[in-house]
């Protein structure tokens, strides 16, 4: 299943649409922001029952 998420860049604070693929489960995964192209690591906890708990956004960098 798929999710639509807005996310927010920890580079240059732009905020986007993510989509999420919340039938792989939780994951981590690296995707560049649309706006300044630097990559952002998207880490995405689903529940038991198949939600979307968490999605913690990081830094390449740090």
């Amino acid at each position: 299943m798929l999710l639509t998420q807005k996310i927010q860049c920890p580079y240059c604070g732009e905020t986007y649409e993510s989509v999420i693929d919340i039938s792989a489960g939780s994951q981590e995964l690296i995707e560049d922001c649309y706006a300044c192209c630097r990559p952002i690591t998207l880490k995405t906890i689903v529940g038991l029952d198949g939600e979307l708990q968490l999605i913690e956004i990081h830094r390449e960098d740090s």
